[in-house]
């Protein structure tokens, strides 16, 4: 029997319930991202304003099954648009080459303006995902959003430093260093096309499919199990392929 889904006020509602309390938590990033929202009335307004239009293309389902489906959709995006940003911090990519690598995405526009939006949409989009993944985990009992997601975050980096660091060679030494990565990129973007198809078709509704992601949870009374190695995971939503897709600027 078809379980009929949640109202757009109750997944909005609960989307702001989570993003203050992550803004009142400990130190953590989840603190800094929600704070810089939460403490912000004009920045609020705009996470919300968007947040909004993305739970309405959850809450335009009357069903639970593509409301599950619908949120999983969302959450790809949100993804791809923090990408960019979060490359920045980990690569503490400054001087030309931050410029160069803003005009791959941004084209003439201005470069300070262009930094400042960039950031703003990773902290709307980080807060997003956290609600998201609320929403998933204590509406919705959707265990994609578990090691499935997590793994296809970092499929995404991957392909998404593999495509910037590239774009960013400048020397013929550089150039030729890179070759080996700029080959891989195909089949990089292939495996985030299969796992995201495989996400995709997960069952959507409540169940213990992904058992073993929920027992594997440390409850404080029994011992952590060990979590399945980055190579162990890769074997079980990757396959081989055959053909390779053309290659295009990352989805953002």
């Amino acid at each position: 029997m078809p379980i009929q889904g949640y109202r757009h006020s109750r997944l909005m509602e609960e989307s702001q319930s989570r993003l203050e309390a992550a803004a009142r938590a400990g130190p953590s990033e989840e603190m800094l991202v929600a704070s810089r929202i939460v403490e912000h009335p004009t920045a609020y307004r705009l996470w919300e304003a968007e947040h909004d239009r993305l739970i309405r293309t959850v809450s335009a389902h009357s069903r639970l099954a593509p409301q599950i489906g619908a949120l999983r959709s969302a959450a790809f995006g949100l993804i791809h648009r923090k990408a960019l940003f979060e490359y920045l911090r980990e690569r503490e990519i400054n001087g030309a080459r931050r410029h160069k690598l803003f005009s791959l995405f941004y084209g003439s526009r201005d470069y300070a303006n262009a930094v400042l939006a960039e950031h703003a949409s990773f902290i709307r989009c980080s807060s997003s995902y956290l609600c998201a993944d609320h929403l998933a985990e204590q509406l919705m009992r959707d265990a994609a959003f578990d090691e499935p997601l997590q793994l296809y975050q970092e499929w995404y980096a991957e392909y998404f430093r593999v495509f910037c660091d590239v774009e960013l060679a400048d020397t013929p030494d550089e150039k030729l260093a890179l070759a080996p990565l700029d080959a891989l990129k195909p089949l990089l973007k292939y495996r985030l096309k299969q796992a995201r198809d495989s996400i995709l078709a997960l069952p959507q509704v409540p169940s213990t499919v992904w058992r073993e992601v929920e027992i594997r949870r440390a409850t404080g009374e029994t011992q952590k199990l060990r979590r399945l190695s980055l190579e162990q995971r890769r074997v079980g939503l990757s396959s081989a392929t055959n053909s390779r897709p053309p290659i295009g600027p990352p989805k953002r």
